[in-house]
Order: structure tokens, then sequence, then C-alpha cells
């Protein structure tokens, strides 16, 4: 397990409403990204999740109706957690892909609505004939 140092200072311009993260583990062996917050919330995230799930144009697109169905992920690994400034992090896949910036809020969210995400996904995959 690595654990990911945050140094994360209340700031006056930061949106009381957004989630402020207290802790991120990267838990390789168990393939899962530990995230917690200072509310108490805390989630687990696969990584094929995170994965199918980055918020980067290559799989958001550049608008609505844009998203792609990325597959093939089931064995995807994580190299490496890095925090991007005071609001994100970025995310090294070990296939390569490193682009998508996963904020505080978009981390909280995936952990929160992660039930319904992995449907949709699943349902997409199967409509797809994957």
């Amino acid at each position: 397990m690595i654990r990911v140092a945050l140094d994360l200072p209340i700031l006056p311009e930061r949106n009381m409403s957004d989630p402020v993260p207290a802790e991120i583990k990267l838990r390789k062996a168990s393939r899962v990204l530990e995230v917690s917050f200072a509310d108490g919330s805390r989630f687990q995230l696969p990584f094929e999740y995170l994965r199918v799930h980055s918020p980067s144009a290559e799989v958001k697109g550049h608008g609505p109706g844009q998203e792609v169905l990325v597959l093939g992920k089931e064995s995807v690994g994580v190299r490496a957690v890095e925090p991007v400034g005071q609001y994100a992090v970025k995310l090294v896949f070990d296939d390569g892909h490193d682009t998508g910036l996963y904020t505080w809020k978009y981390l909280y969210e995936l952990g929160r609505e992660r039930e319904a995400n992995w449907s949709k996904y699943l349902a997409r995959k199967a409509a797809a004939g994957k």
C-alpha cells in the first residue's frame, strides 16, 4: 500500500461545498484506490472503474454524447498517484493512460455513484456485445 501525502490547506477561494480529501491509499495488491474525505466518507475505487470513467477527453470526449466505451481494462493497474495543485490527482495507469485529472469533487462523485455508474457501464458493454 502506498499513501499519498495531502498537504491541502483550506484556501479562501475554495468552495466550501466541495469535498475535502483527507487521505488517499493506493492498494496495488487489491487493485483499489481508497479515498477518504473530511466528512467521514471513504470510497474504495477499483482501478478498472477509475480507468473506464477517466475524466480525460480520450474517454469523456469533448462534449455530451462523445463519450467513448473503454473496454479490456479488467487487469489495468495504477503505477502512481500524482498530486496536481490542491484540487486533483493524476493517476498513471500501466496501460500508458495518464491524461485525466481526477478532482476531489469527481473522486467523491465516483465513490458516491459507483454502483449506478458501474451498472450503466456494464449495460453499455453488453449493448456493444462485449
